[in-house]
């Protein structure tokens, strides 16, 4: 009995070997004002990293550029995020791109709705954004969409998936006809067996783009909580509500531990499983994440100037 649950464990827990190769090639998020914080990221990250820059609205898309020049001066691969409902049109739209790659030399790009709800111009979709043709005609090789393994309260307002699975579609099709390589950036849960249910769906739904995991980095969890709330995390949000519901638990920090541990296993068992990459939301700081990645991720976590 007890070798029977140590073999089931195994298959839900990945070895060590397998979650350093889950890991290998993970990506992770910055904004302008906590990489300012950050001395040098290659004390930090592996060389070729992908950096993606999140734009809040506010933000100056002179701060954006420069953070970007910065990242890929250092041998990053940069992927600013594009907000369709903080670019005002198509003029404002090919401006960013213009200065994003005749500054930082940028290539990749994160489309998404963005966080606002009122528009403040002519784009509310990402697809809106890719319709232009501004990014096949610039040459980008890589463009990014969000995707939502417990769907997304902004697009399904009556309360199904249905819209979310219609702009799905609409994306797969466009992933066959642009010159770009795309991926489905997730928002980060908690849970790793809804994901992989979502994940399966879409494939057996016809959606075979590859999908980048969000995943909740290292962070205390009231940190861990407020951010969830506020990016409209769904079920698995109980997780942490019931961890902080143990006092034993309450002051520990949080980390990603079980559910890569779990994805990492899965991914191992169900070599053509969708998920392809892992990317980290550094909710608890870039240090601390770059840190927990470098202490689970093997040799391919080592920072730039240790490799």
């Amino acid at each position: 009995m007890a070798l029977l649950n140590f073999r089931k464990k195994q298959e839900t827990f990945g070895s060590s070997a397998q979650v350093e190769a889950f890991l290998d090639g993970y990506s992770i998020e910055v904004m302008p004002r906590t990489a300012e914080k950050v001395e040098d990221f290659r004390a930090l990250l592996p060389a070729g990293t992908r950096v993606y820059i999140a734009h809040i609205d506010g933000t100056p898309i002179e701060d954006m550029v420069a953070t970007a020049a910065r990242l890929a001066a250092d041998g990053y691969n940069v992927m600013p995020h594009f907000p369709a409902r903080i670019i005002k049109d198509k003029t404002m739209l090919a401006d960013w791109i213009a200065r994003y790659q005749g500054e930082a030399n940028v290539r990749q790009a994160l489309l998404l709705a963005g966080g606002v709800s009122q528009p403040h111009g002519d784009f509310h979709s990402s697809m809106q954004l890719m319709e232009t043709g501004l990014f096949d005609k610039a040459g980008f090789t890589r463009l990014h969409v969000a995707g939502h393994p417990e769907g997304n309260r902004d697009i399904d307002t009556d309360g199904t998936d249905r819209n979310v699975m219609d702009a799905l579609r609409w994306k797969q099709k466009f992933n066959e006809t642009t010159g770009a390589e795309m991926a489905l950036a997730t928002q980060f849960a908690f849970e790793a067996k809804p994901i992989i249910a979502w994940a399966n769906a879409l494939k057996d739904a016809g959606i075979t783009i590859p999908i980048h995991i969000g995943i909740a980095g290292p962070a205390k969890l009231q940190t861990l909580i407020k951010f969830a709330i506020a990016c409209g995390v769904g079920p698995s949000l109980k997780v942490l509500q019931k961890r902080a519901m143990d006092v034993t638990k309450l002051l520990l920090p949080y980390e990603p531990t079980d559910i890569i541990n779990e994805l990492a296993a899965y991914k191992a068992a169900h070599p053509d499983f969708n998920i392809e990459r892992v990317h980290f939301f550094p909710l608890g700081g870039i240090k601390t994440n770059a840190q927990w990645a470098i202490d689970h991720g093997g040799a391919t976590a080592a920072p730039a100037d240790q490799s």
